[in-house]
């Protein structure tokens, strides 16, 4: 599919439009993405008429849904290339890291990149790891040679951006994960801002886990997956206790059940499970290649405008997927994105959750542009008339 059936595809996303009607250029997408109808609809459903609870129901509509829940998993567990049993639902990216960090069993060092999310820094703090960092390239990717001259067999685990949530650099997962391999270390990818951008193949990348969230692809919030080899997950204790992650429960002790229900305490997240593989249909129907190139072609078209204009400074590589930071002199990425909100243009402004990435960077906040399946050639000539229109003012 063209980026031009892409782009005729704005009408099915209701948020594209300011309360007057008129088009608001959404151009942060990598810190949540705008809901098409079709998810709209099938959470409205979900919650509606089709509305019970799973698993222990024992009336005709709680089976239902337990079979449309688990279909969810299903469904998402074939979007990046896993297995039914491999998916376990979290509340998002941030939660699946977390419970690796804290259930993984053997708990030594692990190795990071100076680019992470703090998501990926602080629950591996928080769960007592000891923390390597691999530097970046000066073109802002994860610099492999140095990673492999980092890692030794007392790293239990490579936690890595698959993309960058500031310069939408993309990691070499595949060589990435033979060097966590070849010192006896699990590879896992923050993919959150990778899913809605490019193809996922799980068993292509040989990572062992993948953690990423509904909302940034088009779907709901609240809900996210880890996916994890079977065997690992097996190995793995529970971190939350509570009902449906168990076999049998006395005041002695208490037997749990196989990964992934031992990992989902409580009453799940039902609804949003629902329209979390609705938001994989969708996208799935365009291609995810074909979302890459559509996306890399307004980062390019993006990163001219911006390169033209002698008193901007880009970061990260030409060809990032789907985001460009930029800085503007003498301007606070604050007070662009205020004036551009004037124009109806909505971009991120600030350190976008990646503190040590600014201090690698040398500056305290950028502002970024980040798009999705529905941006288009508009909005990037949008945001440079906010920009042109910003200049004026500062002089």
């Amino acid at each position: 599919m063209s980026s031009a059936t892409i782009i005729s595809r704005k009408a099915d996303f209701p948020g594209l439009l300011t309360a007057d009607g008129e088009p608001w250029h959404y151009l942060d997408s990598a810190a949540t993405a705008q809901k098409p109808k079709a998810v709209i609809d099938a959470v409205t459903r979900s919650i509606g008429a089709d509305y019970a609870t799973v698993h222990r129901g024992v009336y005709s509509r709680s089976a239902e849904m337990t079979l449309g829940y688990e279909a969810a998993r299903r469904r998402v567990a074939d979007f990046i290339g896993g297995a039914q049993d491999e998916i376990v639902f979290t509340r998002g990216a941030t939660e699946a890291i977390n419970l690796v960090a804290h259930c993984w069993p053997d708990k030594r060092r692990v190795l990071l990149s100076e680019l992470e999310h703090h998501s990926n820094i602080v629950p591996w703090q928080l769960a007592g790891w000891q923390i390597d960092v691999c530097p970046v390239t000066d073109d802002g990717r994860i610099d492999l040679e140095a990673a492999a001259d980092m890692l030794t067999e007392e790293h239990a685990i490579v936690s890595f951006a698959h993309v960058s949530n500031v310069l939408g650099s993309v990691l070499d997962a595949k060589r990435a994960a033979r060097l966590a391999h070849g010192v006896g270390a699990k590879l896992l990818l923050d993919g959150c801002q990778a899913v809605p951008r490019l193809p996922v193949d799980v068993a292509a990348l040989d990572c062992d886990f993948y953690a990423f969230s509904a909302h940034k692809l088009y779907g709901p919030t609240g809900i996210g997956a880890l996916w994890g080899r079977a065997d690992l997950l097996d190995a793995m204790p529970p971190w939350q206790g509570g009902g449906a992650m168990i076999e049998k429960v006395a005041f002695g002790t208490s037997t749990y059940a196989s990964p992934p229900q031992r990992f989902e305490a409580g009453t799940p997240a039902i609804v949003e499970a629902i329209g979390f593989a609705a938001a994989c249909d969708y996208t799935a129907g365009f291609g995810m290649d074909a979302i890459a190139r559509h996306e890399a072609a307004l980062v390019a078209q993006t990163r001219d405008a911006l390169g033209a204009m002698n008193d901007v400074s880009l970061f990260g590589p030409d060809e990032s997927a789907g985001i460009v930071s930029f800085l503007l002199d003498g301007i606070h990425p604050h007070d662009l994105g205020t004036i551009l909100d004037e124009e109806n243009v909505a971009i991120r402004a600030g350190h976008h959750c990646a503190q040590p990435l600014m201090e690698r960077l040398g500056v305290s906040a950028t502002a970024r542009a980040s798009f999705g399946l529905y941006s288009d050639e508009d909005d990037v000539a949008a945001l440079i008339r906010g920009i042109e229109r910003t200049r004026r003012i500062f002089g």
